[in-house]
């Protein structure tokens, strides 16, 4: 028996990622009152871990965009000799995009209220990195070059 469309449209793009990543985003989105979705995502834009309330949908489309500027990011750093992106924030009129190098080829993305403490979001995110990045790298696709 199939699912129903309106379902599979809704489910957690966490039940393709990690589970150990997932535990952690959604501890950083309880601890962080304003952050409102976190996802981990491979260079070339796959979802590879995220909160649990964030859909599929939802992630997939997140994972390609953060993925978008934080591609656009480096090209700057490479371009102006100023070397490696650390993050990439994106102010729009009712939230903020984080998006953070994290790990070997992965990224953490966070979506949080436009009335957020910046400092305190990328300080939280700064600490799941340097906690954890060493396991959120992601190896790159076979048949693929940077």
């Amino acid at each position: 028996m199939t699912a129903p469309k309106a379902a599979a449209s809704t489910a957690s793009v966490s039940a393709k990622g990690s589970g150990e990543l997932n535990w952690l985003l959604d501890e950083l989105v309880e601890r962080v009152g304003s952050i409102r979705k976190a996802l981990v995502l491979s260079s070339d834009g796959l979802a590879t871990g995220a909160s649990k309330d964030l859909t599929r949908e939802d992630g997939e489309h997140l994972a390609a965009v953060a993925s978008g500027f934080h591609s656009l990011a480096k090209g700057v750093g490479r371009h102006f000799d100023a070397g490696q992106v650390r993050q990439t924030m994106v102010e729009l009129d009712d939230a903020f995009l984080f998006v953070s190098a994290a790990g070997d080829g992965s990224c953490l993305a966070v979506l949080a209220d436009a009335d957020s403490d910046v400092g305190l979001i990328a300080y939280e995110m700064t600490l799941l990195v340097k906690r954890v990045g060493a396991h959120l790298g992601t190896a790159p696709r076979s048949g693929l070059t940077p």
